[in-house]
């Protein structure tokens, strides 16, 4: 189990522009990932350090983003003025977290500017949606060479610290383990245990510019 990515919903002015202020900070250049047909969404993305990347990601004017979980968080962020959506734990095998959540993970797709599709199978996005504080759960259907930190890839900038709004007790019984620090390779600082949950921020290692925090 370990970090996989951070979704970033767009602000009022689109995906792109979002990503440019996001882009000028971290001084990484996104590329085009795509559009997600399932879930009525496209997104940027920033790869980062230690296989990590960063999406910001848009609902499109498309049945799909009304009816699917994904689709309606990404949306209802956005209406919101945009932010911090949630993050994304990878896993080897899926069928524990099935278990654990009574429900079938689903399949994802999208083909992004390199030209080769890439699918995956996830899972928890409800759960982020009742309880933003935890990550959903992906499982790619390729090996790491074709992740998508994998492409355009960037060294000079690492994901350090998310600053969540909510129980860490909760997290560990939403991974299934009580493991003290379950995503070891990165720092998760907590506050606010009894207001309204979620990313508050979240701090990445540049090379640019420092610590910066978004």
């Amino acid at each position: 189990m370990k970090l996989d990515h951070v979704s970033f919903a767009s602000e009022p002015d689109g995906y792109k522009a979002t990503a440019e202020r996001i882009s000028e900070k971290l001084g990484v250049v996104p590329y085009d990932g795509g559009v997600h047909p399932r879930f009525g969404t496209r997104n940027l993305i920033f790869p980062l350090a230690n296989g990590h990347y960063l999406e910001v990601v848009e609902a499109l004017e498309h049945p799909a983003a009304l009816s699917t979980p994904f689709g309606q968080a990404v949306r209802a962020r956005s209406e919101l003025g945009g932010g911090w959506m949630g993050w994304c734990v990878s896993v080897d095998d899926l069928a524990g977290v099935e278990t654990r959540l009574e429900r079938k993970a689903v399949d994802g797709n999208r083909t992004p500017e390199s030209g080769l599709e890439l699918r995956w199978l996830q899972i928890g996005i409800k759960g982020l949606i009742a309880d933003p504080q935890l990550p959903f759960f992906i499982k790619w259907a390729a090996d790491s060479s074709q992740h998508p930190s994998s492409y355009k890839t960037n060294g000079d900038v690492a994901l350090d610290t998310l600053q969540i709004a909510g129980d860490r007790e909760r997290l560990r019984d939403w991974l299934g383990t009580q493991d003290p620090k379950p995503i070891p390779e990165i720092h998760i600082d907590w506050s606010a245990p009894h207001g309204t949950p979620g990313i508050m921020s979240i701090s990445f290692d540049t090379a640019k510019n420092g610590l910066v925090t978004i």
